[in-house]
């Protein structure tokens, strides 16, 4: 391969180009085989097969700059090298306790003979289950700050593929997702959250299923310093081609760059089984190592919250009905309470009851600090301070209170997306927070950002992400981020970045038409790929839970809520519902109550998007497991074989399962507990209601 390279750098520049088209680049992993060309026109293009199968056709890479001498050809090609890594790592908190890193690289150095001989390296990663690569801007005399304006990067498919697909909104990940064939991508007809978008524009991560069957995902991974890619969609040839998120400036400029530098990883997962792309840990081991030297005070818990009540209309974030003043100067004595005020004292008192007598860690509390008032989507940039209580709200007794139940209270920042106003104020928010016990901070950016013209998937506020994770992480904090952009396994480099929500969670069913059935056996095969996410599961007052609208419902069975927490990892997990809600069913919330938020071991034994799932976890440092299992809107028979278990040793499986006649529309809140003895040549076969679930607890009997 040297050989052929150093001759090609010889040739005459007329044959040179056709030379390079004959001579295509490789590497490869198992099944997994690259293939990279430059072609007559002198445009890079690489292509992915899986065995004898094409995952991708030939597909443009390059960028274009604002100067109008960007990376979009022609190309020469001045040079490539490969190397092989194999390694294991283990992370802060996960799924698994080892994670195996095992790649063939292929760097591709390129020369913009039309710009001063500008050089850009294009890194492959060929791994078992998939391929990543990403664009490099060596140091360089002829390139040093730069605007990209555009990024040519397409995914061109070899057929008309089933999609699970949501709508390309800059600003909202919050949508149902819809099953298509790729040429029948149309978000027309569906109502944008935020900003009106292109009808065949979406988002990643994209799970795609071939008649073939491969399973194949295109996503990101480490997202720094750049917009996010979302996807354009070809109906009539089955490409896709990336569109990046635009700036505030209204003139197309996407990255504002200085090299040495590079993009996120372009990721494209793929195997032949379903469970496979799941177990993939392929975005993670794209991300950088942790940047925490010790992450003990890093603690993945499960909590409680006031939080539901709001959703549901039963009570309200905001201390008054009217406010009239500014920010500054206000005596917030002075307003006159609506008496619907869910963040006072005795009331979050009432949960630090209910999480200690549960042994649940952590209490959300929304709706503690002044501003709510103020606060009407208006585009307004002052209206949070984050270190001013309501009068309500004890800071300091209800930290006493607290810590003597071994609770720690959870901070929640909503910045009203007035991005500029939290990051002035983050220090003396954080400050307040260390000084009255708090150790996590659930921040929220609802609504359009300030910076106005700036976007939740933009440059500006990729950025501000990554530098609330390292702040936070400075100041000892864990965080969960809502209304962010969709994680890219930045949680490797930033443990204490616990979750994100950045997609349509639970609570969608209390205030609209709801999540569908189908709902929780899409996101793991989207949303998920990039990183936990809080779902906030465990509803069980399934119905008649909203007063204005009588006929609204969760869509799933009780006996699925609990399944939830084992199919949908995450190392934050909201047991979501009132406290009185679980009072009626504690035999059922003892295995929210049991359930770990972080984990040995895990193994999708069986999966299809769209349909079901089912995962068996082992929890840290315990030989005990725990499965969840759940389906579409259809009934479903599961087999369970239990190899996974320790061989020689017994188990008691309590087994929560949907009861007789159970329907996630009809008799949502049937379900029954069984328990039996159990070794790992037993087998379970589950019934699974429509739209429903169960959820086992595998624990060691002591001989």
């Amino acid at each position: 391969m040297r050989k052929l390279l150093l001759a090609l750098l010889v040739l005459p520049a007329a044959n040179r180009a056709q030379a390079q088209a004959a001579a295509p680049l490789t590497a490869r992993l198992d099944n997994v085989r690259l293939t990279v060309a430059l072609g007559p026109d002198g445009r890079p293009t690489y292509a992915v097969a899986y065995g004898p199968k094409t995952v991708l056709k030939p597909s443009r890479l390059g960028l274009s700059f604002a100067d109008g001498k960007g990376f979009d050809g022609p190309l020469v090609l001045a040079g490539s090298e490969t190397k092989d890594v194999d390694d294991t790592w283990q992370p802060v908190w996960g799924e698994v306790k080892d994670i195996h890193n095992h790649y063939q690289q292929l760097t591709v150095h390129l020369r913009q003979p039309a710009a001063d001989g500008r050089r850009l390296d294009v890194v492959f990663r060929v791994f078992a289950d998939g391929v990543g690569f990403r664009y490099e801007f060596p140091r360089q005399a002829g390139l040093q700050y730069f605007t990209v304006q555009d990024e040519f990067t397409e995914f061109n498919l070899p057929a008309n593929h089933k999609a699970f697909w949501i709508p390309g909104d800059y600003d909202s990940n919050e949508y149902a997702y819809t099953t298509s064939r790729v040429s029948e991508v149309n978000t027309a007809p569906i109502k944008p959250i935020q900003e009106k978008f292109p009808a065949t524009r979406i988002q990643t991560p994209l799970m795609l299923k071939s008649d073939d069957g491969l399973y194949v995902n295109i996503h990101e991974a480490a997202l720094v310093n750049y917009p996010a890619m979302f996807l354009n969609v070809d109906p009539k040839t089955f490409g896709l081609s990336s569109q990046l998120v635009p700036d505030a400036t209204g003139t197309g400029a996407k990255a504002y760059l200085q090299a040495p530098e590079h993009t996120p990883w372009r990721t494209i997962v793929v195997s032949d089984k379903a469970p496979e792309v799941l177990a993939s840990k392929l975005i993670l081991n794209l991300n950088e190592p942790s940047k925490i030297a010790d992450p003990s005070w890093i603690k993945p818990q499960k909590f409680v919250g006031v939080w539901w009540e709001m959703q549901v209309s039963r009570g309200s974030w905001n201390y008054a009905d009217t406010f009239n003043i500014k920010l500054a100067g206000t005596d917030w004595r002075r307003l006159k309470p609506n008496g619907r005020h869910m963040a006072n004292t005795a009331h979050v008192k009432q949960y630090i009851d209910f999480a200690a007598a549960h042994h649940i860690t952590g209490v959300l509390v929304e709706g503690w600090n002044v501003g709510w008032e103020d606060w009407a989507n208006n585009w307004k940039e002052e209206v949070f301070d984050f270190v001013t209580p309501y009068p309500d709200f004890d800071v300091d007794e209800l930290q006493r209170y607290a810590a003597g139940k071994g609770v720690n209270i959870i901070m929640h920042h909503e910045t009203s997306s007035s991005v500029a106003n939290y990051e002035r104020r983050q220090d003396a928010a954080y400050r307040f927070m260390k000084q009255h016990g708090y150790t996590s901070v659930k921040t929220g950016y609802v609504g359009r950002i300030i910076p106005r013209g700036e976007h939740h998937d933009g440059q500006w506020m990729a950025n501000h992400y990554v530098r609330t994770a390292q702040k936070t992480a400075e100041n000892q904090i864990m965080v969960d981020m809502h209304e962010a952009v969709r994680p890219t396994g930045l949680h490797r480099t930033y443990p204490n970045w616990l979750a994100c929500e950045s997609a349509r969670g639970n609570e969608f069913n209390a205030f609209s038409e709801g999540n569908p059935p189908e709902h929780e056996t899409i996101l793991p095969f989207t949303r998920f790929m990039g990183g936990p996410m809080d779902y906030t599961p465990g509803i069980f007052k399934i119905q008649g839970f909203s007063a204005a609208v009588p006929k609204r419902q969760v869509h799933t069975t009780l006996a699925k809520q609990l399944a939830l927490y084992v199919t949908l990892y995450s190392p934050l997990q909201m047991a979501a519902d009132l406290p009185e809600n679980y009072q009626q069913h504690l035999d059922a919330f003892q295995f929210i109550e049991d359930v770990p938020v972080d984990w040995d071991d895990t193994r999708i034994l069986a999966a299809e998007p769209g349909d079901y799932l089912t995962t068996a976890r082992r929890a840290k440092g315990k030989d005990e497991w725990y499965l969840g299992s759940i389906t579409d809107e259809n009934a479903r028979q599961q087999p369970v074989k239990l190899d996974f278990l320790t061989p020689g040793r017994r188990y008691e499986a309590t087994i929560y399962a949907d009861g007789k006649g159970a329907d996630w529309l009809k008799n949502p809140t049937a379900y029954r507990i069984t328990r039996q003895v159990v070794t790992s040549k037993s087998a379970l076969t589950l019934q699974l209601a429509p739209g429903g679930g169960a959820a086992v607890s595998f624990k060691l009997i002591n001989k």
